[in-house]
């Protein structure tokens, strides 16, 4: 199917809220699943003109108390109404808040859906970030249910300070994606970077984390992480996949990084899929000047082709 040379409007909204809020991919020949692994450039192309974002409103969100930093939206809709979830530092660590608009442009906060804790291993960092959201490009952009419920991944950890300490990836589930009430947190991380199988780019720290559900099971399960970390010895963040059958077991997949430039940032994944190919928004920093927006491609969900083209996205313009 020819795809439309008309962005569409929520599309390119979350987008660049998504941008103004907040590498090399692993590309062969090779297939998967008899999928060609590789985007052909003029796909890539094709895939850029959809998805650059050359109008820009300007911040949505702001934390009214100036000594508070929000980071890390991530935006779905129930019925009428968009919701984000958004993560806020206080100098002490993370928590998740919980903000409704009409528009995408002015939002409201009803409050908090992961606060701080005392004796437990996330007691002090909980940045969550929404899970099974659909990712089809000017879909319905809802949340979907796993076992009646709705699901969150999120970084967890228990030491105070700007992400301090061990910090982990948990999950939490909730009956409801409006409310601001405390989601049920399972009682232990689901990954740690000092994990038995924990590969060599993510024994230092794990970062944020996104999870889709693959419905045709491309991947060989339902449930596909992306997350990035950084290693005890490779001082750079990489972007790494996990896989799932239950939300709840995670096996990580494959020895190498998925995204990486061996310096700098690569992180904060973000997945929608246009017609046939699924596309992966990510934030980059520090492998060249400032901080900026960049995409990759994917026939399969695991060998991503890198767009090596102009930024979506550079910070300050």
């Amino acid at each position: 199917m020819k795809m439309t040379r008309y962005l569409p409007t929520p599309a390119l909204l979350i987008l660049t809220i998504l941008a103004l809020l907040s590498c090399t991919g692993g590309s062969t020949d090779r297939t998967h699943s008899g999928t060609l692994a590789r985007v052909p450039e003029s796909k890539m192309e094709e895939i850029y003109n959809e998805v650059k974002t050359p109008y820009k409103y300007g911040i949505v969100l702001k934390h009214p108390d100036t000594t508070k930093m929000t980071d890390s939206p991530t935006i779905y809709r129930e019925g009428t109404d968009w919701y984000m979830t958004y993560i806020v530092f206080d100098g002490k660590g993370y928590e998740t808040w919980l903000a409704r608009s009409k528009d995408l442009l002015k939002w409201e906060t009803p409050g908090r859906i992961l606060s701080f804790t005392e004796d437990t291993w996330d007691a002090s960092q909980k940045a969550g970030y929404m899970s099974l959201v659909d990712i089809s490009w000017g879909g319905s952009y809802k949340v979907g249910k796993y076992r009646n419920r709705y699901w969150m991944s999120y970084l967890g950890g228990s030491q105070e300070g700007y992400e301090a300490g061990k910090l982990g990836i948990g999950m939490a589930s909730y009956s409801s994606v409006t409310e601001a009430a405390e989601w049920n947190r399972l009682a232990h991380p689901v990954l740690l970077p000092d994990d038995a199988d924990a590969r060599w780019f993510e024994k230092g720290t794990i970062f944020k984390s996104t999870v889709i559900r693959d419905r045709k099971k491309i991947s060989g399960y339902p449930f596909v992480m992306y997350y990035n970390a950084r290693g005890d010895t490779a001082g750079y963040e990489s972007i790494g996949m996990a896989v799932s059958k239950d939300m709840v077991s995670w096996k990580r997949t494959g020895t190498e990084p998925l995204i990486t430039r061996h310096e700098g940032i690569c992180g904060d994944a973000q997945i929608v899929k246009i017609d046939d190919i699924y596309v992966m928004f990510y934030f980059g920093a520090f492998w060249k000047p400032g901080a900026f927006e960049r995409f990759a491609c994917s026939y399969d969900l695991v060998n991503w082709t890198d767009w090596e083209g102009e930024d979506l996205i550079v910070n300050g313009k």
